[in-house]
């Protein structure tokens, strides 16, 4: 019997994630920082480990820097020794300098040589930024029992999110028959989870056939279901495509619910813990007297002195006295300045926010940010990596404040619900 270890994964972590906004201004979307300690590629890489996966080709492109230096060589999930390992795939220009990878297809089409270089039964593709836990060496053997061609992870959603997924329609064998991909009125509401297991020579085949097919969901996919053998696999756990600033801050705070199903430690997520700035050299968070903390979470190195309420502090954070966090997501090495507060708010990096000052000041959630409306419409306020914000600063709802801003961009005591500040003292 062969054995589901054989097969090669793929993970592409080249995508922009532009929706995210300053949150993947320097950095790719797989590597943003995700409840206190990890990354978001970790659920990727956790699931490929403890599924019992050995080899692994990591597909990256938009800046990679961060996320290449958190793989380092895979060590942090057991990818090291002769028969297993992380390859960083790096990206590869087309005819035209500037002609990089076009689609999902394309990027792994490109990397043909990493899958022959590597024979495996099959090729297992991942997103690196969903947030999942899933046994992949299950969803291998499903595969091999129905002889598929391609089998695509998926899962029941309300039908009014089908419009983010691809969409596919099965018969009572969940052989796929049909399929849409981000439907504006969706005919079901199984949704594609960007998990695909394919039949090696299959896949080398079908990339090889047509090279203006550059994307799985818009053209590989629909062709495979029209001429061979595509099923879906079912799956029905916790399952997050984190790939907006709500969706993101919605995860998040499901780490500190018990019934949401979204456990990393019960999982078995690992992390770098040896990337700079992470926990390995960190003491334990410290306490003090005066501190107020309900339903959140704390990383090591922090210190609590005021309040913390519904929210995940990555390590280092400082919480002055009389300064109050709530609903919100603080990144490494964060500082709030006594009688601050923070409210419902995303802050990167090294932020600093002054003595007094209020990031999510007042209770209009509805106006949108004026420059991304699409971005931020719930209330979330960002502030990018290492700005400062002065004492006594105001910040409505549904702001950004872009990264290194200095207190001297700061023009006047507020900044207006929807409004965003640049570094050169620009609001918009």
């Amino acid at each position: 019997m062969k054995r589901a270890k054989e097969a090669l994964v793929l993970i592409l972590a080249g995508g922009v994630g532009s929706r995210l906004n300053i949150l993947v201004q320097k950095r790719a979307k797989p590597a943003v920082p995700f409840g206190g300690i990890y990354r978001i590629i970790d659920f990727s890489l956790s699931n490929v480990m403890n599924s019992g996966l050995k080899r692994v080709g990591v597909l990256t492109q938009y800046k990679p820097l961060s996320l290449m230096n958190h793989l380092g060589m895979g060590e942090a999930w057991d990818f090291t020794g002769r028969s297993r390992g992380v390859t960083i795939l790096p990206p590869r220009t087309g005819e035209k300098e500037y002609d990089w990878y076009q689609g999902t297809a394309d990027a792994v089409r490109r990397n043909l040589d990493f899958l022959e270089s590597h024979p495996a039964e099959e090729v297992v593709i991942l997103s690196g930024d969903h947030i999942y836990h899933m046994d992949f060496d299950a969803m291998i053997e499903y595969h091999r029992s129905k002889k598929a061609d391609v089998t695509i992870g998926m899962m029941v959603v309300p039908k009014s999110e089908m419009h983010q997924f691809g969409s596919g329609i099965v018969d009572k064998n969940d052989r796929i028959i049909e399929w849409e991909e981000k439907p504006k009125e969706p005919r079901t509401n199984l949704a594609s989870m960007g998990i695909y297991v394919f039949d090696y020579q299959y896949l080398r085949n079908t990339l090889m056939r047509d090279k203006d097919e550059i994307d799985f969901g818009m053209h590989i996919l629909p062709r495979a279901i029209a001429e061979d053998n595509v099923f879906a696999y079912p799956f029905y756990g916790y399952w997050r495509d984190v790939g907006t600033i709500q969706a993101y801050w919605e995860a998040n705070m499901d780490v500190l619910k018990k019934e949401s199903g979204l456990s990393p430690q019960m999982w078995q997520i690992r992390t770098n813990i040896e990337t700079e700035g992470r926990t390995a050299d960190r003491a334990p968070a410290r306490f003090g007297a005066s501190c107020h903390l309900e339903s959140c979470m704390v990383s090591a190195g922090s210190i609590i002195q005021g309040s913390v309420i519904n929210s995940v502090l990555a390590p280092g954070v400082i919480v002055e006295k009389g300064a109050v966090v709530k609903n919100s997501i603080l990144f490494e090495d964060c500082i709030i300045r006594k009688n601050a507060v923070v409210d419902l708010a995303i802050l990167d990096k090294r932020v600093e926010v002054g003595v007094g000052a209020i990031v999510g000041f007042g209770e209009n959630y509805t106006v949108a940010n004026r420059l991304k409306p699409s971005h931020l419409y719930t209330g979330i306020t960002l502030i990018g990596k290492g700005a400062v914000v002065p004492a006594k600063q105001k910040i409505g709802r549904n702001c950004v404040v872009n990264s290194n801003i200095t207190e001297d961009a700061f023009n006047g005591q507020t900044i207006e619900d929807g409004e965003s500040l640049f570094a050169d003292g620009e609001v918009s």
